[in-house]
């Protein structure tokens, strides 16, 4: 099941968190702090926006899954899971976008 994917990479950034910095590298983007995780978010964020202008579909999906992976360790760093991100967009179904933009709270 595709969920087991995102437990599997739930337990393994866990253990990223308290792996040497110097043999891992998701060990140093948590090492070097919630900045290089920011970076890293917007850099496959821009590079997510080439492929798909390019309409390369592959690109679209090699660069999408960089930037998911890079959002999962970010959620990390603050202590949330992929289930809180679920648990959001699972609220969100049967409201129109337009309800629930005007219902956010500023």
């Amino acid at each position: 099941m595709k969920q087991d994917i995102l437990n599997s990479l739930s337990e393994i950034l866990n253990q990223r968190k308290q792996a040497n910095a110097d043999e891992s590298y998701t060990a140093k983007l948590f090492n070097d702090g919630v900045n290089s995780i920011l970076k890293k978010v917007g850099e496959e964020a821009i590079e997510t926006i080439i492929a798909s202008k390019s309409g390369d579909n592959a690109a679209i999906i090699h660069e999408v899954a960089d930037l998911w992976f890079h959002s999962l360790v970010l959620l990390k760093h603050h202590g949330l899971e992929h289930s809180d991100v679920l648990n959001e967009l699972e609220s969100r179904f049967g409201l129109s976008g337009l309800d629930e933009k005007a219902n956010r709270k500023n």
